[in-house]
Formats: structure tokens, sequence, C-alpha cells
């Protein structure tokens, strides 16, 4: 077989296996009460009669919570997801077997990873489009950008089952799975402490953001998704200029093209990465 043809076996095989798993199971029952719950909120919001422009500065602001709830839910699922495939596989032997055939390595995990990515990416838009849809039926508020804004939660969704894959290469698959979760959680509190930093005129502490966003992307497509989803006239309303970085919720400027570009250098090196270590491990 090809290595075009081991990609797309491996990546059906993969997508079919990730949605016979619990684990889907699990994002569905906590998308739905999420939906659930942000549409009882959102009509309650629509019930305080509100002016259409307070109306929709809540309903921003609101929904970038409510997307990070989302962005969560896909990082603890997808992550968890991630390890057991390809590091389960390996300490259960199914990967040796499969290996023992005519069939590249570096073609195997690829196509693990393309099944991964194409399962983590459609929860992220359906669930995304979906809870759009419900923010626009209780409030009438609709983004400014939602397809950059859905893509963006996508990519954050590649970037992590990237790293999750690397990880899982080397440790088992339940500590991939936390230590990915974590790495994600604390590059998204060091975003919220460098907003502080910069709100505050501190550089030293700017820095700490700047810097934690280079290293792991989550954070910087996660703001780039914010600034697509929040109103135009949500900076404003909080004072505009470094100080609204300090909001968690906020998010100041769009991703610039030099970033977008780094994230993807950071895929394509890290997925190297996992390549390398995958082909020179014991199975």
């Amino acid at each position: 077989m090809s290595a075009a043809g081991t990609v797309v076996t491996v990546a059906a095989l993969t997508l079919r296996e990730a949605t016979r798993r619990r684990v889907l199971l699990a994002l569905v029952v906590l998308t739905v009460l999420l939906l659930a719950l942000s549409g009882w909120g959102f009509s309650r919001l629509a019930a305080e009669g509100l002016t259409s422009g307070e109306a929709r500065l809540t309903a921003s602001v609101v929904l970038n919570l409510v997307m990070f709830g989302f962005s969560l839910i896909a990082a603890l699922g997808t992550a968890f997801l991630a390890g057991p495939t390809l590091a389960g596989e390996t300490e259960s032997g199914i990967a040796l077997a499969v290996l023992a055939r005519p069939v590249q390595r570096w073609a195997f995990l690829l196509g693990k990873l393309t099944g991964l990515v194409a399962f983590g990416a459609g929860f992220v838009v359906i669930a995304g489009l979906a809870e759009l849809l419900v923010v626009q039926a209780t409030v009438g508020y609709w983004p400014p950008d939602p397809a950059v804004a859905l893509g963006l939660l996508a990519a954050q969704t590649v970037v992590l089952l990237t790293l999750t894959v690397l990880l899982s290469t080397a440790i088992s698959p339940m500590a991939s799975g936390v230590v990915a979760v974590g790495l994600f959680c604390t590059t998204w509190v060091a975003g919220v402490v460098g907003g502080i930093g910069a709100g505050l005129g501190n550089d030293a502490v700017e820095r700490v953001g700047t810097v934690s966003r280079v290293l792991l992307p989550t954070d910087g497509l996660w703001r780039g998704a914010m600034h697509a989803f929040q109103d135009p006239s949500a900076l404003v309303q909080f004072g505009g200029g470094a100080e609204a970085g300090a909001f968690p919720f906020l998010s100041q400027t769009a991703l610039s093209p030099a970033y977008l570009g780094w994230a993807a250098v950071w895929v394509l090196m890290v997925g190297g990465l996992a390549a390398l270590a995958f082909s020179r491990r014991d199975l």
C-alpha cells in the first residue's frame, strides 16, 4: 500500500474508532448541557429589557465565556481521546501487528493524527455553530466573523491534538492527556496574566503571556477567536486600549498573518518530532 493510501485508511479507521468510544458520548452530553444552560441564560438576558446596544454588548461578552467552555470541553475530550489512540495501541501490541507489514511509521502516525483532527475540528465547528444559533434565536446577536472564529477554534484543537500525539509517543495514554490539558490551561492562565500586565503597564508581566503564546499557540488562537466573536463596540465600552486586555473574555486585536503562520509551523515541527520519536520507539 502506498503512503497516501496508508494515511487515508488509518485516518478512516481512527475516525470510526473515535465515534465508537465513550469519550464521544461524554462530549455530546456535556455539549447538550452547556447548550441548554446557555440557552436558558441568554433567554433570561433577553427578558431583562436591555436596549439593543446593551444586549449586543452583553451577549458578545457572555458568548466568549460560553465558547471558552466549549473550547475546554473539546480540549478535555480530544486530549484524552488522542492519548489512548496511539499510546494504547502501542502498549497493547496492535500497532506492532499493523506495522509488521510494509507500512511506514510516519504514514501510520499521520493517518492517526488526520483522523483525530477530523473528529476534533468537526466537533468544535458543529458545537460552536449550534451555540451561535442558540444566541441568535434568544437575543438576536450574530458575531461579526463567525467563520473565522470557528476556524480558529478548530485550529486550536489541531494544535492540542498534535501536542498530545507527541506526548503519547513518550508517556502513558492517561499521562499524555493530563499533561496536554494541563499545558492548555496553564497557557490560558499565562495569557490572562499577560493581559493584566499590559493593563498595568508592566512589560515583564505582559511578556509572560507573549512568551506562552509562542511556546504553545492555543491561547493565541483562542484570543483570535474571541476577537471574531465579540461585538466591535465591546472594547470601547470597556475603556479600550491596554486596560481592556486585563479582562479575560475580551480580545484587543485580530490575529496577524505572521502569528497564524507561526501556528502552522509549530504544528509541522511538533508533528515532525512526533513522527521522529515514533519511528525510534520500540514497539
